[in-house]
């Protein structure tokens, strides 16, 4: 417990440096994951290189545009009832997140050294899945939290959604027994 209060005392002075922080590790960790626990690759195979690629998209991209977004989603829709949280969760499910994974998913493309060709024909086959397994984990009352804990929250259930075709994951919540190569 001293930890996370540790956590929220540094999340409170400084909360841009700390999500970005916070974002960067949980990617970095949850690719780590992947390769030991997934794809099994041990140490001497592990590719440290995908792992700093996730921790640098995660401290330069992920979380300056979700923590930005989440500002932005407050001062749109105030309020914190219900009525609020699903307004926001509607805005962010309909409008923000297909365009934050139509953005994800190629730059994923791009750092991974794919052809604009190549990436335009992985984004045309993985967006439709993505966008489904997206609705399937982040469709509940997220917009309740405060706007320093959502990005934090967000970011928890995309470390715990491992079908993120950046991560080489082949399972869909969406499509259970679909085995679909998404590696890069």
């Amino acid at each position: 417990m001293a930890l996370w209060r540790a956590y929220q005392r540094a999340l409170a002075a400084h909360p841009w440096k700390v999500q970005v922080l916070t974002a960067g590790s949980l990617m970095g960790l949850g690719d780590i994951i992947s390769q030991q626990l997934v794809e099994r690759r041990g140490l001497q195979e592990h590719q440290t290189g995908r792992t700093l690629t996730m921790v640098s998209l995660g401290c330069g991209f992920v979380a300056p545009v979700l923590g930005g977004w989440y500002k932005v989603l407050d001062r749109l829709i105030p309020g914190t009832t219900k009525v609020d949280a699903l307004k926001k969760m509607l805005l962010d499910q309909g409008g923000f997140a297909p365009c934050f994974l139509g953005c994800f998913l190629p730059l994923m493309g791009t750092l991974n050294g794919l052809s604009a060709q190549d990436n335009w024909a992985k984004l045309r086959r993985d967006y439709p899945d993505a966008l489904l397994t997206n609705y399937y984990v982040r469709t509940d009352p997220f917009c309740l939290f405060s706007c320093s804990l959502k990005s934090r929250n967000a970011l928890g259930l995309g470390f715990a959604w491992h079908r993120n075709p950046s991560l080489g994951i082949t399972h869909s919540p969406c499509r259970p027994h679909a085995q679909r190569n998404t590696n890069f």
